[in-house]
């Protein structure tokens, strides 16, 4: 899994053969501690993510195992809302101090 933060929302007009209408959502990579990162990644919204929260993105086979995308054209899919993230005893990221 991979930790993004929200960034914005991407709507297609036009679409191929996927079974899910979305939302899909632009997410940014970011460090533990929420820090902005260099890559980014469209993922299918199935838990109603907002912008500027700390997502955990799956991404490839894994992304088909979630109810909403199980055998649909999806590579990657937010699996959690990140509420705080601790290392080594110290919490580093808390969703209510963003």
């Amino acid at each position: 899994m991979i930790l993004c933060k929200v960034v914005g929302t991407v709507t297609a007009s036009s679409s191929g053969p996927m079974d899910h209408p979305g939302p899909y959502l632009l997410l940014q990579e970011c460090s533990k501690k929420g820090e902005s990162g260099k890559g980014y990644h469209i993922a299918l919204d199935t838990l109603g993510a907002g912008p500027g929260e700390m997502v955990l993105l799956s991404q490839g086979s894994s992304a088909r195992q979630t109810e909403s995308s199980s055998q649909k054209a999806i590579d990657a899919v937010i699996v959690g809302i990140v509420d705080i993230v601790e290392d080594a005893g110290e919490v580093v990221y808390d969703k209510s101090n963003a």
